[in-house]
Formats: structure tokens, sequence, C-alpha cells
């Protein structure tokens, strides 16, 4: 069997996007080793059809954490024999080249953002020393993969390389964990509102979605999920008054994490456009939340905005406010939009799969087995 090593920089437990495309190499007949990292606050491994390793570093953020991935991954790379290396995003690129260049092996790219222009990197140092890793490394890559048309058209005037869109689309649901209202606290009658992700981040409207919960009744805000604004969120659910209004729940597997979406009645996507990235993003949450038949509200953003019209399966929020937030959030649960879009959300859940997407993969990889 052709052996295949994929990286990533986090700790794997979550990340459906890696899973899925190392399942897909399983599934071809690669041998595959996913490797990433092991924090403190990391959730067990579920068995997995491909074998898995999750580095302890020193460092967890910032440069030295960079750096210190990049080396540790390096060597473990020129220890390990393997056919076919496939780093994703820039953060593992440099490691991954080099590896490549020095054994005369081959290397996939997948890009699941438009990294360098993040939030966290605006105005920074460290936003130069990525912009010339990328365009050091990537006018020598033959096979680049990203997440959407937008940033693949970006890097393709860019770079004038061709790229490969696969979109971080979920597997098909045969299966949803039942869990109840009573289970989690939440009373029968009341409605519930979802906002999901591993990334609940600055700029991604956590803020406004927490506040818009001042002019809902009879519902609750469910935050499921991590991020660097958590910890501000909390404090503002207490400095007003909204602790019946909104709950949170730490990250979870992604069985257990179907089981809270598929209560919900809306599910939210409210990323601003302040950067590039967020401006072309196709958050995974959206298929996730289709997936378990729950309409998505979003905000303007082009990608998620032609995902939501075509399928009708949700509405966008022009204003990103909380009062533009909570009227959008109280026109859906008066119409009952779960209900009335039923047929919809089947159709688009029935569509949009990996078991189709992953077909793009499959094209790439086949040349490499």
């Amino acid at each position: 069997m052709k052996k295949v090593i994929v990286s990533v920089t986090n700790d794997l437990a979550s990340d459906q996007r890696v899973h899925k495309v190392c399942t897909t190499l399983s599934n071809m007949g690669f041998e595959v080793l996913l490797v990433g990292r092991k924090m403190a606050n990391s959730l067990d491994m579920q068995p997995r059809a491909y074998k898995t390793k999750r580095m302890r570093l020193l460092f967890t953020k910032g440069p030295l954490f960079y750096a210190e991935f990049n080396i540790r991954l390096l060597l473990l790379l020129l220890f390990r024999k393997f056919d076919l290396l496939v780093s994703n995003d820039l953060d593992t690129l440099m490691a991954n080249y080099l590896a490549s260049k020095w054994k005369s092996k081959s290397l996939v790219y997948d890009s699941h953002e438009y990294f360098t222009e993040v939030p966290e990197l605006q105005g920074r140092k460290a936003k130069k020393i990525w912009e010339r890793i990328e365009g050091w490394i990537f006018p020598k890559l033959d096979d680049i993969i990203t997440v959407n048309k937008s940033i693949a058209s970006i890097y393709e005037k860019k770079y004038a390389k061709k790229l490969k869109v696969v979109r971080n689309i979920p597997f098909r649901n045969t299966h949803i964990e039942e869990i109840k209202k009573i289970d989690i606290g939440i009373e029968e009658q009341q409605r519930i509102v979802i906002l999901q992700g591993a990334g609940i981040n600055m700029d991604r409207g956590a803020e406004e979605a927490v506040l818009a919960m001042k002019n809902v009744e009879n519902a609750v805000l469910l935050i499921v999920g991590g991020g660097d604004v958590l910890e501000m969120l909390k404090q503002m659910v207490q400095e007003n008054k909204l602790e019946n209004k909104v709950m949170f729940i730490p990250r979870q597997a992604i069985d257990k994490l179907y089981a809270y979406t598929s209560l919900a009645d809306i599910g939210l996507s409210l990323d601003k456009d302040t950067n590039l990235n967020y401006r072309y993003s196709l958050p995974n949450k959206i298929f996730d939340y289709i997936q378990c038949g729950t309409p998505v509200l979003a905000s303007d953003l082009p990608e998620v905005k032609n995902i939501i019209q075509s399928y009708d399966v949700g509405v966008i929020v022009e204003e990103h406010n909380p009062q533009a937030i909570a009227k959008s959030i109280n026109e859906m649960l008066d119409a009952d939009f779960k209900k009335s879009h039923q047929e919809q959300l089947l159709k688009a859940a029935d569509e949009l799969v990996w078991e189709n997407e992953e077909e793009v993969l499959k094209e790439i990889y086949a040349k490499y087995l």
C-alpha cells in the first residue's frame, strides 16, 4: 500500500475536513497517517480507519508554536517512510515542502482558507512572513486544493496556478443521536437557536448573536464549541442578565454535535465582512446545519449566500447588528421556517454530501496509487 502522511496544526479530534479526506484516502487504498498536536483540552480520539499521531508541544500559540510545530513535523517526516505528503493550510506547508524535496516525493496542498488574510494576522509583521513562505512555495506546487471557487479564483489570479475545489461538506447523515430538550435543561415549548464551531473567534458574529437574544422571547441560544471570544461572551451574558437565554456547551464529537444541531430551529453563521478570509469563507457549519435539517440565518457573504439562496434553506441578514439579527430570528421562528422548508432542507441534505464531493479528490489522488 502507498503510504501517505497528512498533517494539520490542530488536535485532530474535531477537524471534520481532514477526517473526511483521510477516510477517502483510506478507502482508496492508501495507508494513511494523520499528524496533528495534542493540547491540554483535546478531546479523546475516537477509533478511525487510519492511524493518527498527536504531538505534544511546549508552545501553544504564536511564532514559537508555528516554529516548533514545523521543526517537529519536519523531523518526523524525515524519519518516516512515505510516498505522498498532504499539507493542510499554510502553517504546515514549510515542513511538508522541505521533506518532499529532501526525499523526492510528491506533495498535495489543501488550503482550507485564505490564510494570509485571517484577522489574527492583519496589521502584524507575521503576515509578511507567511506571505513570503506562500510566495516561495505556492508557485512550485502541482496539486492544490481549496474550499470554494472564490478562494480558488484569488489564488489562480495571484499565482497563475489552476486549483481544484473541494467544499467542506459532511458525510451523508444516516443516524443522528437522539437528545431531548429536557436533557440539557431547556423547556419543551422553548425554541432553540444554535451557533456552533471550533473557531468562535472575533468578527464571527457571536457577540451580536448574544445581544440579539435580549429581543427574542421563548428561545434559547446554544453556543456549542470553542474559540477566542468564549470568555468574553460568558461575561456579556452575565452583564446583560441573559443566563436564561444563552447556554454554553463545550466542543463535541461530530455525532454529539449533530444531536444538538438537530434540536435547533435556526443555525447561525454570522461572520463579518471585515477581512478577505471571512468574506470568501464557506463555513462547514452551514452544511452541518443543512444535514441536520436546521435552516440557516447567515450574514451576507457571497459563498454562503449562494448556497442558502440556491437551495432556499435559510435567510440572509443584511445588517450586522443585534437588532437586525433578532428581527430575523423572530421572523423565522414566527413563520416556523424549519417546518415550512422541510422539503428544501431534505433536498439540500441529499445533494450536499461528502460522498458526492469526494469524487474530485479521487481524481487527484488516483494518480498517486
